[in-house]
């Protein structure tokens, strides 16, 4: 990573003085959670040339001297998950005990405001049954750090936040999908988890990538300097270097990831941008296989609310799509059934949590039985004046013989589309679709509507993905 190393740890060598004591960023503190059967970095600064030694109640020790910045980085190995408080003593120019880890899973989460909405809710916006999740919160067990808002011109040392055990005033406080699928976890797994939330309402994805990614993009302007009057956080890279960059390869298990409603007004580079983004984290991380499970953004009346041109979210609905079927160990949260159309916001945050966490189970922790991925669109073929498609499904899921389903349209060569007839095939993997002023259909679309709520029922009870065949 030559670029990071032009830049590492640029904002906080401006503040290092001769009179540096053993210093660590806010995550590396009392009640953290630790991934566990790994080898985790950890790292800080001290005085320049100080010799560092890091011993743990588990028995994991490590060396490190401090380079003339005062930097120092190492790494200790972890023993498998276990719910016993342990310590960590860091010997420099000064001693620090941290007290109180547990070994566990540790996962974290960003994005926009649908990541960001707290259990208490945004504004107006409630999570729904938010006190039948907040009367279990109370757990030892479950460790949150909620990461503060900031922005930086350039990659940053230090970050806001700390770790606090669960319970009902840090879970109110905390992102409601972040807290929910910790709490899925632990119900399942039996370990200690940690989560961390790193996110922000409002933020285009440009904003969490690094400046070295954007370069190629000519209509990307990264500012110099942090803007006094407009919000920082929409700037190119700023929320990286504050927000992301802080972390390092700080060992977390995978990314849970909700972001794209402020780019459906240009939806053409997020394909992309994802992409890069995925690839800057895995690489920003050591881990090249890093899991990002992410959520299709929700059905929302854009054209009402938001003054929106028609159908400009579903570009961004079908990129990440795009991604999850392109780039490996990704996964796409499916939610066209869960959506509100008259809240940018929608509710059902449980429900969303709750389908992450069966990625996460499925993929990582042997729980091979569950449907955690929605059917996809595989091929279409046209027979006469009807519209065979195809889908992809998960663990022997199909379709149920659903009557008047919507959202289905279907085109001929003039490109205008009509509502189709939509009917299950007998083989339940199929649907045959058809309109009868359309003699001869070439192109299907699936939800491409100002705001669609699907119907299609399968029997894993996940919706799919919404999507198109054609390229107008």
């Amino acid at each position: 990573m030559k670029w990071l190393n032009k830049y590492l740890f640029s904002f906080f060598l401006v503040t290092i003085s001769l009179q540096a004591q053993t210093k660590l960023p806010a995550f590396f503190a009392d009640n953290m959670v630790l991934q566990q059967k790994d080898k985790v970095a950890i790292w800080g600064n001290d005085v320049p040339n100080t010799a560092i030694k890091i011993s743990t109640s588990w028995g994991s020790k490590a060396k490190a001297i401090t380079d003339k910045n005062g930097i120092w980085k190492t790494k200790i190995k972890t023993k498998k998950a276990s719910f016993n408080p342990e310590n960590i003593t860091i010997l420099g120019s000064k001693t620090i005990t941290l007290k109180n880890i547990l070994i566990g899973e540790v996962w974290l989460c960003s994005g926009q405001s649908n990541m960001d909405m707290p259990m208490n809710g945004l504004r107006q916006s409630k999570v729904l049954n938010a006190e039948i999740f907040l009367e279990k919160a109370k757990n030892k067990n479950i460790r949150l750090f909620n990461n503060s808002k900031a922005a930086s011109t350039m990659p940053d040392f230090e970050t806001g936040g700390k770790w606090t055990m669960s319970n009902r005033t840090s879970a109110q406080q905390f992102s409601a999908i972040g807290f929910i699928f910790a709490q899925q976890l632990y119900e399942k797994l039996n370990v200690p988890i940690g989560i961390i939330e790193t996110a922000w309402g409002g933020t285009r994805i440009e904003s969490w990538l690094p400046k070295e990614y954007l370069l190629k993009y000519k209509d990307v302007i990264i500012p110099k300097k942090l803007p006094e009057t407009q919000k920082k956080q929409k700037k190119p890279s700023f929320l990286y270097n504050a927000m992301i960059h802080p972390f390092q390869d700080f060992k977390i298990k995978g990314v849970l990831w909700y972001q794209g409603e402020s780019n459906r007004t240009k939806p053409k580079p997020y394909y992309n941008l994802m992409s890069d983004l995925i690839q800057s984290w895995r690489t920003q991380w050591n881990n090249k296989y890093l899991p990002f499970y992410f959520v299709q953004i929700a059905p929302y009346n854009y054209v009402k609310h938001k003054r929106g041109k028609r159908n400009y979210a579903n570009f961004i609905r079908e990129a990440q799509l795009k991604v999850s079927k392109t780039i490996k160990n990704t996964g796409l949260v499916a939610i066209t059934d869960l959506g509100d159309c008259n809240d940018i916001h929608p509710s059902k945050k449980g429900e969303v949590a709750k389908r992450l966490a069966s990625w996460a189970l499925a993929k990582h922790y042997g729980f091979r039985k569950l449907n955690y991925k929605s059917a996809t669109f595989k091929s279409m073929k046209i027979q006469d004046n009807k519209i065979k498609l195809d889908f992809e499904f998960c663990n022997r899921d199909f379709f149920l013989d659903s009557k008047n389903v919507n959202g289905f349209t279907i085109a001929g060569a003039d490109k205008v589309f009509f509502p189709a007839k939509v009917m299950v095939n007998k083989n339940n993997k199929s649907l045959i679709l058809h309109h009868p002023k359309i003699e001869k259909p070439v192109a299907v679309r699936y939800g491409f509507e100002d705001c669609f709520e699907s119907n299609l029922q399968t029997k894993s009870k996940l919706p799919i993905a919404v999507f198109r065949t054609d390229s107008w």
